[in-house]
């Protein structure tokens, strides 16, 4: 099983992104930070850089060994012109500082990739690594699309910290209601698009009815992908998280992102990733786990401020039941947060399914050391 691309649409669809969005020209050097053997490394380490004969650096490693200042010497011991990266990795390199970060003179264009980025860590990005001076794309795509499909241009779209902006060319999105109807001006929903363009996937191999149901199925007529989306005053997309990362609290549908957001928008905090934990009363509660910043010890009178954090940005339904210190948090290989391990974690079982894409399997061993304690 696996998500099934076309010869010539991907490989057209890729070479054309990866021109455009990341402005190709002859003398560039390209770095993309993924794992070669995930969609980010087909698309744009392999095939679309390949394509436009561009001169690549290819990582294998960890951004923080054997310092943390290990990105930053590769992309002056290369002179790298464009830099691909994911949030996680933005926010990890955030939490030791801008002291690590030097040089970087021959940077031109920023991109992110992999989740919404949130509006901080977009300026840590745009401040810090690229010093006010490189444009910033926050490309959303997925496996499915082959290439980007929401994305700025460089130095052409006016961004917004933390929008995807606008759709690729070729690509007409919408959002929906839980209807199935189209929502004008600014609305918040469900993400679809109406058309196909030549980066789409065909089928799952082997399985064209999963395909069909998973893809189609839900709102007839639209490819659907999965995740919510705001479209702002000014025409603006933001990818709000996957829909299966919504939270019904009380009756009340939250985004795990925007709470996540809330949680790192605190100066102690370095990163965060909020799960589902049933609540016998409200249905489900906010179980949230957060990294802090290097020399940042956990306490009480932490853990309140960030409740009261969380309240003061998105509301009172929004106040997190449990909040867990988590020096590391679960990821693949090539920085996803796996947020389906913290669900286990969250609910204390032990039964982790398929874990062989993890990183570091213990960090685990630790979370489930530390876990809250049931409410009372």
């Amino acid at each position: 099983l696996g998500v099934l691309h076309t010869v010539s649409g991907y490989l057209l669809y890729v070479a054309t992104t990866f021109k455009l969005v990341f402005d190709h020209q002859p003398d560039d050097v390209f770095w993309c930070t993924a794992d070669i053997g995930w969609i980010t490394g087909h698309s744009y380490i392999t095939y679309g850089p390949l394509a436009n004969g561009a001169t690549s650096v290819l990582f294998e490693g960890l951004p923080t060994y054997p310092d943390v200042s290990r990105m930053w010497q590769i992309v002056d011991k290369y002179q790298v012109t464009k830099f691909y990266t994911a949030p996680t990795a933005i926010r990890l390199l955030m939490k030791y500082g801008s002291d690590p970060v030097h040089k970087r003179k021959s940077l031109k264009v920023l991109g992110t990739v992999g989740e919404p980025i949130n509006p901080e860590a977009w300026q840590w990005y745009h401040g810090v690594v690229g010093e006010k001076r490189c444009p910033i794309v926050d490309t959303f795509w997925q496996t499915e699309t082959g290439g980007h499909v929401l994305t700025p241009l460089p130095a052409a779209t006016p961004t917004k910290p933390g929008s995807a902006t606008f759709p690729f060319f070729g690509v007409v999105p919408a959002i929906l209601n839980e209807s199935g109807e189209e929502l004008e001006g600014p609305s918040e929903g469900y993400l679809v698009f109406k058309q196909p363009w030549p980066g789409v996937m065909r089928s799952v191999y082997g399985n064209h009815e999963r395909f069909e149901a998973t893809y189609f199925k839900k709102f007839p007529g639209y490819y659907v992908t999965g995740d919510g989306c705001r479209r702002d005053k000014d025409g603006y997309y933001w990818i709000t998280g996957r829909i299966d990362d919504m939270l019904n609290v009380s009756g009340h549908l939250l985004s795990t992102a925007e709470v996540e957001s809330a949680l790192v928008e605190h100066k102690s905090v370095a990163e965060a990733a909020v799960v589902s934990r049933p609540h016998a009363v409200k249905g489900e509660s906010l179980y949230c786990f957060v990294t802090l910043n290097d020399g940042v010890a956990f306490s009480q009178a932490l853990e309140a401020e960030l409740r009261k954090q969380v309240r003061e940005k998105i509301g009172a339904i929004a106040t997190p039941d449990y909040i867990q210190n988590a020096p590391g948090l679960p990821k693949t290989r090539s920085g996803k947060i796996m947020r389906r391990v913290l669900r286990k974690i969250a609910c204390d079982e032990k039964d982790m399914g398929d874990i062989s894409t993890l990183a570091d399997s213990s960090v685990v061993d630790e979370l489930f050391r530390n876990r809250c304690p049931p409410a009372v």
